[in-house]
């Protein structure tokens, strides 16, 4: 199975890097093919909404999305792991985002999505902020859904952590490295519940 993980945080060894570490630990275990972007360190130009796509399904820019691209294809699992900053997802996770409007052509305009592959296509998305209210996880998730749904993941589900704002709290609370592993478990496994 072929698992892709974008870590969407600029901070390293953050909260969000942690999380993502810890669910990534069963995955590692159970030998699956891991494939890791950190988005904060790729050349990714912002999408220009330059219609360059529509006809072929491809992105005519061409930049460090272009691996992107060939990775989310070959996928069996994709986790997507951002901070929430001002309700919403990273700037780096959303740039990668935007930049999959070439998927949304190729599967909604040319009528050609993603194959579902052996196994499915499953996503985790993983969440965590510094505010308490539920607000930037709904924005967040949105967001993460239309992508998902882009790039043809029926399914996916969400570990979202508030009142994480100081780079190591994620340390301080009680469950969240444990419920981390445990979702990278249900993800090879194919369960949500």
């Amino acid at each position: 199975m072929k698992i892709l993980a974008f870590q969407g945080s600029p901070r390293i060894e953050g909260n969000t890097d942690m999380l993502l570490k810890e669910t990534l630990k069963p995955v590692y275990e159970s030998g699956h093919e891991i494939r890791l972007f950190k988005l904060n360190y790729m050349n990714i130009k912002p999408c220009q909404d330059c219609s360059g796509c529509d006809k072929t399904g491809e992105c005519i820019i061409n930049d460090d999305m272009d691996g992107i691209y060939d990775a989310i294809r070959e996928a069996d699992r994709i986790i997507l792991a951002s901070p929430i900053f001002f309700f919403g997802l990273s700037a780096q996770s959303k740039i990668m985002i935007d930049r999959c409007q070439a998927f949304w052509c190729e599967k909604y305009l040319l009528k050609r999505p993603i194959p579902e592959g052996r196994y499915g296509r499953k996503g985790l998305l993983l969440l965590v902020g510094g505010m308490k209210k539920e607000i930037g996880i709904q924005c967040a998730e949105t967001t993460a859904k239309a992508f998902f749904r882009t790039i043809s993941v029926s399914e996916h589900s969400t570990l979202s952590f508030l009142g994480i704002d100081v780079k190591g709290a994620i340390l301080q609370h009680p469950t969240a490295l444990k419920d981390a592993c445990s979702a990278g478990k249900r993800l090879i496994h194919l369960s949500f519940e």
